[in-house]
């Protein structure tokens, strides 16, 4: 260990510690006997069945180096939590973060480095689809001046097999030829969830992560104040054998909206983003219902009723399963949120058609004051929603 410590001092040290400033320029403490090396965070929800394999490989994968695994768990019900501190009983090496009335990926990870000592912190999916074997190589990377390795799919020795279904693939695809468009280091795995850094590196960026979304290594790479050494390491993405997978369209969404955040240097909240593009596609709705009623027999001004009333409710449930995917509505609450989403966007609806005429009938044209009132009729939805609607508990 002492061997690791000097080359850890002597190379990454001597590489990046000018670039990164006072976070990084203090030396670490030095570590008492047993303290881990490497803190190995696995977000996680509804993986009970994988707990405890996943610890047999990470103990078998690092055997010889000091470390421990932090489960951090968003309440799942199907008892993932239990079964971790189950394991913990027996391996001080284990330990679970239970988070109750939050959820969220990428708030998941941080908040389980946060609570890392350790030099290094890894992430590492709970399914058992990422492979641990590669943890040794990025550790390896790490100590030898990298900023950040990446356990990557898509360089030579690398596949994405256990990617199931030909639709999952184009997903993925997708939203790693939209990351790659903005990244500002060559970077062939953007989408991966299987990473590593220094763990002072990682405190340095964490203040300016979003903490929403599912992508935190994009995060990671667009808000750190200076472009990453990145080292990419093979990785098979295995087949998953318990549980089931989270990617899915609205993830991408999500990756998107996170995309035009970091574009826009976080001007703009992620939330507000993700609230406008959703009325984008509300629009596009509209449209179509309208149609359709027009095509039914209705008048048009029924039928603007009607398309009206399906746009606001194809909002709502895509503003709950994406914008406010984490304090998403249910049960009770998700009817009360809806009564309460359409009372404000029909208020939102007068605000932009009475802020509209006053314009137009001054004479300032049609594009003008369609465009200024859709504006604050957006704004107006999506401040009062976040309050009255996703806001309260």
């Amino acid at each position: 260990m002492a061997e690791a410590r000097s080359t850890r001092r002597s190379g990454r040290r001597a590489v990046t510690d000018a670039a990164l400033g006072p976070t990084r320029s203090r030396p670490l403490a030095e570590a008492a006997p047993g303290a881990p090396v490497l803190t190995v965070v696995i977000p996680c929800y509804n993986e009970r069945a994988n707990v405890a394999p996943m610890v047999a490989r990470l103990g078998a994968t690092l055997e010889g180096l000091e470390w421990e695994a932090v489960f951090v768990d968003d309440n799942s019900p199907d008892g993932t939590a239990a079964a971790v501190r189950e394991i913990a009983r027996a391996d001080r090496r284990v330990r679970c973060i239970r988070r109750v009335g939050r959820r969220g990926l990428s708030s998941a990870v941080i908040e389980g480095a946060l609570s890392s000592s350790a030099d290094f912190v890894a992430v590492i999916d709970g399914d058992l689809q990422h492979d641990e074997t590669r943890l040794p190589l990025m550790l390896a990377a790490l100590r030898e001046g990298y900023d950040l390795a990446v356990g990557s799919r898509h360089v030579p020795g690398g596949d994405s097999e256990g990617l199931s279904g030909a639709w999952r693939h184009r997903l993925s695809n997708t939203g790693i030829r939209a990351a790659q468009a903005i990244l500002p280091v060559p970077l062939t795995d953007p989408m991966s969830g299987f990473f590593m850094l220094p763990r002072p590196l990682f405190e340095e960026i964490a203040p300016r992560l979003t903490s929403q979304g599912f992508k935190v290594l994009l995060d990671i790479v667009l808000s750190s104040p200076r472009p990453l050494r990145v080292k990419e390491v093979p990785m098979r993405f295995q087949p998953r054998v318990a549980g089931e997978s989270k990617l899915d369209v609205l993830i991408l969404l999500q990756f998107g909206a996170l995309l035009l955040d970091k574009a826009l240097h976080g001007l703009v909240p992620l939330r507000f983003i993700s609230f406008g593009l959703v009325g984008l596609l509300g629009v596009g709705v509209h449209l179509a219902a309208l149609a359709a009623a027009g095509a039914a027999g209705l008048t048009f001004e029924a039928a603007q009723v009607v398309a009206t009333l399906v746009a606001m409710l194809a909002n709502f449930g895509l503003n709950n399963s994406i914008t406010y995917r984490q304090d998403r509505l249910r049960g009770a609450r998700f009817w009360r949120g809806l009564g309460l989403f359409v009372l404000v966007c029909g208020l939102g609806a007068v605000a932009n058609v009475g802020v509209a005429n006053v314009i137009y009938t001054s004479g300032g044209g049609w594009t003008f004051p369609a465009l200024l009132g859709a504006a604050i009729g957006m704004v107006w939805n999506y401040a009062i929603s976040a309050t009255l609607v996703w806001g309260r508990r």
